[in-house]
């Protein structure tokens, strides 16, 4: 099977199945999505969720956040990994939101990778998800699935797993694609005990295909 073909199967299978993918954070606007990205790094959705409805509440616009002290924002995420980071970061991200781009979240991934806590990854899911660009945000699943799979081969770094993925991926399936990936990886393909029995994507899988061959 050709790398191509592969591609073919696994957007084909995740098109017909889950024609709806998208994130399972929790935002209301461009600037809450920021927020909460930034607060998922190394941490689950599912905590970022626990945290946020109280955070918006007291931070609901980045002019507002801008404001506040790191010392006022940490009290709101100290359950959050990394919390005194972050908390810099968030107060950072929303100055210079407010400073440099008039409290507009930017779609440019250059533009936004400026914000403070805004590494590749973030600036490509907020490009993805709010304003649709086929911009492909590379996580620890998705770099887990799409070496598994077969959809990479030696990428040692998200940057070469995100090209890899956007040679093969068409253009109008990059923002959906991304979440296949990341879903995959957090409910099935897990990074310590793969539930391979019950993945119908087994059948084109070069991980499962190594297993067999064991």
């Amino acid at each position: 099977m050709t790398k191509k073909e592969r591609f073919e199967k696994v957007i084909a299978y995740f098109s017909e199945h889950q024609p709806v993918a998208e994130t399972e954070l929790h935002y209301g606007s461009p600037y809450e999505l920021l927020v909460a990205v930034i607060l998922s790094a190394q941490c689950t959705d599912k905590r970022v969720n626990m945290v946020t409805p109280a955070l918006f509440k007291a931070f609901p616009v980045a002019d507002v956040m801008a404001e506040a002290s790191s010392d006022e924002v940490f009290a709101y995420i100290r359950s959050i990994s990394y919390p005194n980071n972050k908390a810099k970061h968030l107060v950072g991200m929303a100055k210079m939101l407010v400073n440099d781009f008039k409290g507009v979240v930017p779609s440019d991934v250059n533009e936004l990778q400026k914000l403070p806590g805004v590494g590749r990854k973030t600036a490509n899911v907020i490009a993805s998800v709010v304003y649709e660009k086929p911009a492909m945000a590379v996580d620890t699943h998705v770099f887990r699935v799409s070496a598994r799979l077969g959809l990479t081969t030696l990428a040692k770094t998200p940057l070469e797993t995100e090209k890899q993925l956007m040679k093969y991926i068409p253009e109008n399936k990059v923002a959906i694609a991304h979440h296949w990936l990341i879903l995959h990886g957090r409910y099935v393909c897990l990074a310590r005990s793969p539930k391979c029995k019950e993945c119908e994507l087994k059948v084109f899988c070069k991980y499962f295909e190594k297993l067999n061959k064991k």
